[in-house]
């Protein structure tokens, strides 16, 4: 055509596809168009327009003419791999693993329940199943009150109208449409045969205690199999919050057999609680005997009955551990068994007020020992971890309340600092660093205790004038001993343990550790004094002993700091410190012997400290 270039010969350039599994073409020989061709054409077609359209749909598994077929990992016209070319223009494709993740259902709000169909006649069974039992109380009361009937018939009555209902509740369970039904009833029958149960042990007697927990155990036992076999927590659950609501109303009062009944049914709701894995369950049970407690535990202050009801509340703290740990290792992942686990132990230790001394402290001791059980138990099984530290952490209190109770006067505090030492201990064989903060607790309550009554300031800065005896010698001495070991035992395995670990927080810890270690064995070597001489004469030599310890401790501490620093300031410290009390106190406290003394034997060991630390440091220097 007139006008139009000549075509330059040579490979086209391909080009992409829309779509990278098309195929593409490099050549107008390698195939049919989309649009027209039907085979392959003899000949290249002529003009550059045309060529240029060929072109377009090209691809390298059909070469050009003359061009030969790229082969992998050699170097082609179109790059290394058929299609490398047009493929590098293309954005990736999204590659899924997997299948793809349920976008998650939000939680239908309350209006959205009460919309669904079947709603309102569920609503209206239950509310119906509860004015019912309502009923029954109501007309017990009544026939109590107006003297209906005798007290067997009523209790027949009761006991005839349960079973009644629950035998329509099981006939009607049979038709699916009826089950709503069917659950009402049958929930609100077993409440009143349990109920009737209460009433023939607490009012009528017609039954003894032990006969009447064992028929209502039979009796819970029996509608929660029921309530598992028709697979309904909402019907356990309505049957047990019945029972508790209606109990103290029949029983006419928060009594110990009341206490009893409830336990009961919280041990016949266990089994398909466990199995079934129902949490709603599980509180529902637990927490009306703990209520029933408070109330129980309030009222023996006066009705009598102190030393039952105390026991009683240790047996529901010991029992609702038990169920909560017992919990916790069918459901790990449940958070219900710790909440559980946190009221369980509030009666046992509440209860020790109603208690003697002796009885006082073995109550709260005892749920500390089985909560101590607990802990180690999460240590040996796959009990969770924040369920065995919420049971050590609440068996530190309960050891605690036992100690205050145990102990008074000086041996309170001598008690408190020995178990943070035995804690501190034990945190430190199992490298456990929680088990320090207990330990810190009873330290902090030994340490106040000790500077209250034991070590007194005013006992170490002037005698007493009376002179001191050897009790309280002896307890001013273990104190103090306590005071220094716990001190140092406790800041120790708190860098030990890595609690704190870095450099610039050591001296946040062994300095007040080293003020109270300081504090603690002057009144130990005060204390020494005043075993041998229990008047002024002792007073002042232990503090001789006292200034004279400094120094020597402050002589070992800087040699054993010629290679390492935070000894070198701790000598250097407890230098300044004797010195201190040599100026401040004792040449102002000290008279006659004592002061010369204290200033001699001081002074010959600082100087001897200092030539002997200069010949080490030279030493040193020249090696």
């Amino acid at each position: 055509m007139p006008g139009t270039p000549p075509t330059s010969a040579g490979p086209a350039v391909p080009v992409a596809s829309p779509e990278p599994g098309l195929p593409r073409s490099t050549s107008p020989r390698s195939g049919p168009t989309p649009s027209t061709a039907q085979g392959p054409t003899s000949a290249p077609p002529a003009g550059g327009e045309r060529q240029s359209t060929a072109a377009t749909h090209a691809g390298p598994h059909h070469p050009g003419a003359g061009q030969p077929y790229p082969q992998p990992g050699f170097p082609g016209p179109y790059g290394g791999y058929p299609g490398a070319h047009a493929a590098s223009h293309q954005p990736p494709r999204p590659f899924w693993s997997g299948q793809p993740a349920r976008p998650t259902e939000p939680t239908p709000t309350i209006w959205e329940r009460l919309s669904r169909d079947g709603a309102g006649s569920r609503i209206l069974a239950w509310a119906g199943g509860a004015v019912t039992l309502a009923g029954v109380v109501l007309l017990l009361i009544l026939a109590i009150q107006r003297g209906y009937l005798g007290p067997l018939p009523r209790v027949l009555l009761g006991a005839g109208l349960g079973l009644v209902l629950t035998g329509i509740g099981t006939w009607l369970h049979r038709t699916p449409t009826a089950r709503t039904g069917a659950y009402a009833l049958a929930a609100t029958g077993i409440a009143v045969v349990y109920l009737a149960v209460v009433a023939a042990t607490t009012l009528y007697h017609f039954l003894p205690a032990w006969g009447g927990l064992a028929t209502g155990l039979v009796v819970t036992a029996a509608g929660i199999a029921l309530a598992g076999w028709w697979d309904s927590q909402l019907l356990a659950v309505f049957v047990v919050v019945c029972c508790a609501v209606s109990a103290p109303v029949i029983a006419e009062g928060f009594g110990t057999l009341l206490l009893c009944f409830l336990l009961v049914l919280q041990l016949g709701t266990t089994p398909v609680q466990l199995a079934r894995k129902w949490n709603g369950l599980l509180l529902a049970a637990a927490v009306p005997p703990v209520i029933v407690c408070f109330v129980r535990i309030g009222l023996a202050v006066h009705d009598g009955h102190p030393t039952t009801t105390a026991v009683l509340a240790g047996v529901t703290s010991g029992i609702t551990v038990v169920l909560a740990t017992a919990t916790a290792l069918r459901r790990p992942d449940d958070e219900y068994p710790l909440v559980v686990l946190l009221v369980a132990a509030i009666p046992g230790l509440l209860a020790a007020v109603l208690l003697p001394r002796l009885g006082a402290t073995i109550l709260p001791a005892a749920v500390g020992v089985l909560l101590l059980g607990v802990w180690v138990l999460g240590r040996v099984s796959p009990l969770p971890g924040t369920f065995a530290l919420a049971a050590g952490g609440i068996a530190s209190l309960a050891f605690l309340q036992a100690t205050a109770t145990g102990f008074d006067g000086d041996a309170r505090a001598i008690a408190f600092l020995a178990e943070a030492l035995i804690l501190t201990a034990v945190a430190v064989r199992l490298r456990l660093g929680a088990a320090l903060l207990p330990a810190g607790l009873f330290a902090l309550v030994g340490f106040v205790l000790g500077l209250t009554f034991a070590a007194r300031p005013d006992l170490l800065a002037r005698p007493m004038p009376g002179g001191t005896d050897v009790a309280a010698a002896v307890s001013l001495g273990l104190t103090g001993a306590l005071f220094a070991a716990v001190a140092i035992t406790l800041c120790w395995a708190v860098f030990r343990l890595g609690v704190l670990s870095d450099e610039t927080t050591a001296p946040h810890g062994w300095v007040p550790a080293g003020l109270v270690a300081l504090y603690g064995s002057t009144a130990a070597l005060l204390a020494v004094g005043l075993l041998v001489s229990p008047g002024r004469d002792g007073f002042l030599l232990g503090h001789v002993l006292v200034t004279v310890s400094w120094t020597v401790a402050a002589l070992a501490l800087l040699l054993r700091g010629i290679d390492s620093v935070p000894p070198r300031v701790a000598g250097l410290s407890l230098v300044v410190a004797a010195l201190a009390k040599l100026v401040l106190f004792d040449l102002s406290s000290l008279d006659g012997m004592a002061r010369v003394v204290a200033f001699l034997v001081a002074g010959l060991v600082l100087l001897g400290a200092g030539a002997r630390y200069a010949r080490l440091v030279a030493a040193r220097t020249r090696s």
